[in-house]
């Protein structure tokens, strides 16, 4: 077996509990914070599939399945790359109520170390974490995640087409 790593970020969030629980879960509406992906899911419910797609849903980029739900405090899922050939990994996301807001802990697990996935992981949970406070706090992302934003909708055109929602049904179990 491969050596594997875990990777957590964390940030506190000035907003109540359900309200990042609700940008965090929120299915058929672009989600700045996991890079304008729309989570697209048959429910979302533990055993469920889970696909992180393009706006046009034309794109998967992430398929995973869903493997606890506690609202609003966890929410993990397995989770792996269309475009990579890397084993799937899993993602917690965590709420706790803090003074000052919530704390949302993002961690993942059974990265396989030495990968892009684990390159990928790293520098998207930075992303993830202050792109969500932006948007949950203040209704938008932070300048510099805008701006990553409008690179990644440039260079969309670029997408392989083994990301292609075709090769990604909800149907088709990932792990």
């Amino acid at each position: 077996m491969s050596e594997t790593t875990k990777l957590i970020h964390r940030i506190v969030i000035d907003a109540p509990i359900q309200d990042v629980w609700d940008a965090l879960t929120k299915e058929g509406e672009v989600l700045p914070f996991f890079f304008n992906s729309v989570l697209h899911t048959t429910t979302l419910a533990p055993g469920a599939p889970m696909r992180m797609r393009s706006k046009n849903g034309k794109y998967t980029g992430v398929v995973g399945d869903v493997l606890e739900l506690e609202p609003p405090y966890r929410y993990v899922t397995t989770f792996k790359f269309t475009n990579l050939d890397d084993p799937p990994c899993k993602v917690t996301h965590e709420l706790k109520e803090v003074e000052g807001g919530v704390e949302y802990t993002l961690i993942s697990e059974q990265v396989p170390v030495g990968t892009e996935t684990e390159k990928q992981m790293n520098q998207g949970g930075d992303f993830i974490t202050k792109t969500l406070k932006g948007v949950v706090e203040n209704g938008k992302p932070p300048i510099g995640s805008r701006l990553i934003l409008l690179m990644i909708g440039l260079f969309s055109v670029r997408t392989p087409k083994q990301c292609l929602s075709e090769n990604w049904p909800l149907d088709k179990k990932i792990t």
